[in-house]
């Protein structure tokens, strides 16, 4: 299968529209076992996913490790793969963004994925403060001088980060939520992006698999499923677990959603779609836990455009229901 590529900014490469998110077969999303975990991934690069996002934390080095044993066992143009750099640390504070922590990450991250040099590592949220000053983006440049890494991004919780993050040229991309349920980076960041240069990475694209439109108010999440443990945010940002919108606010708005899915089409592709009419997005990286899921994810690529009032009704939903939750915090 062939799929839409387009540049990840600066960097050269040339990603499909649809990538492949690798947290959930790392860990924190239940029981995932390594066959199913390798199944799946094999499934993406076989629909023809050529991007992948992972983190050294994912798993304690667990989906790094799965990606390495995934590509080893296949011949041919290799994807490229991002990993992330930072959430090692304990306590995770500011003061710990040094070279010396982040090229032990860095290294260790090599081994796990088997890479002499890493394609993109991205800052892996770390506190604000960091981002504004020069110390850690001279510290990857020293980094990319000694070939350990081709490129650094970060990853973002807020779009302040983000625009600052962007003032430093080296910065190549930005990995940041953006999907139906957390519109505002398309009002606030895009244009400054693009100005730039620099890739968007959209990540959460599913709202933790709220766009699916399979889940009910009985759905029940393992206790090892962030959905259990992070709902208002006790583990990590709260953003990261259903985009960090009340459950049942969610659920009121997927029902409003759905009459604007097209006929034959999944909710999960109609999302992944919508995110994609953004030319900012460079890729969106969406999770799965089988290989069925792999695959219905990149149906989302040979869907048509959404109409404008298909969009509007979108944004109708997401300015009435979910904005008040969420616009304000990131």
């Amino acid at each position: 299968m062939t799929l839409s590529t387009r540049p990840l900014g600066k960097t050269g490469f040339d990603t499909t529209t649809i990538g492949f998110g690798a947290w959930a077969i790392g860990g924190t999303w239940g029981e995932v076992s390594e066959a199913d975990a390798k199944a799946t991934l094999h499934a993406a690069l076989d629909a023809g996913v050529n991007f992948i996002d992972t983190a050294d934390v994912y798993g304690d080095g667990r989906s790094e490790r799965i990606i390495a044993s995934v590509l080893s066992e296949r011949s041919g143009p290799r994807p490229y793969v991002a990993t992330k750099a930072g959430r090692r640390l304990n306590p995770h504070v500011a003061e710990g963004y040094t070279l010396a922590n982040i090229e032990a990450f860095v290294d260790r991250s090599r081994a796990n994925l088997k890479m002499d040099c890493l394609d993109l590592v991205q800052l892996h949220c770390p506190p604000t403060s960091v981002y504004s000053g020069n110390a850690i983006y001279d510290a990857m440049e020293a980094l990319k001088s000694k070939g350990k890494i081709a490129a650094y991004g970060v990853s973002v919780e807020k779009i302040d980060e983000a625009l600052e993050a962007i003032r430093h040229p080296g910065v190549v991309s930005v990995q940041i939520i953006y999907n139906i349920f957390r519109q505002r980076p398309a009002d606030t960041f895009f244009a400054a992006a693009k100005a730039a240069n620099v890739a968007v990475i959209a990540r959460v694209p599913l709202a933790s698999g709220l766009l699916t439109g399979k889940m009910s108010a009985t759905s029940a999440f393992a206790a090892d499923d962030h959905r259990s443990f992070n709902r208002n945010g006790e583990a990590f940002d709260k953003g990261e677990t259903f985009s960090g919108v009340p459950y049942d606010v969610a659920l009121q708005a997927v029902e409003e959603l759905r009459p604007l899915v097209p006929e034959g089409a999944t909710m999960a592709a109609f999302a992944l779609r919508w995110i994609l009419m953004a030319d900012a997005v460079s890729v969106v990286i969406p999770g799965a836990k089988s290989p069925a899921q792999s695959q219905a994810n990149v149906l989302a690529d040979a869907l048509p455009a959404p109409s404008p009032a298909t969009m509007e009704a979108a944004r109708e939903v997401y300015a009435r229901l979910i904005a008040p939750h969420v616009a304000h915090l990131w």
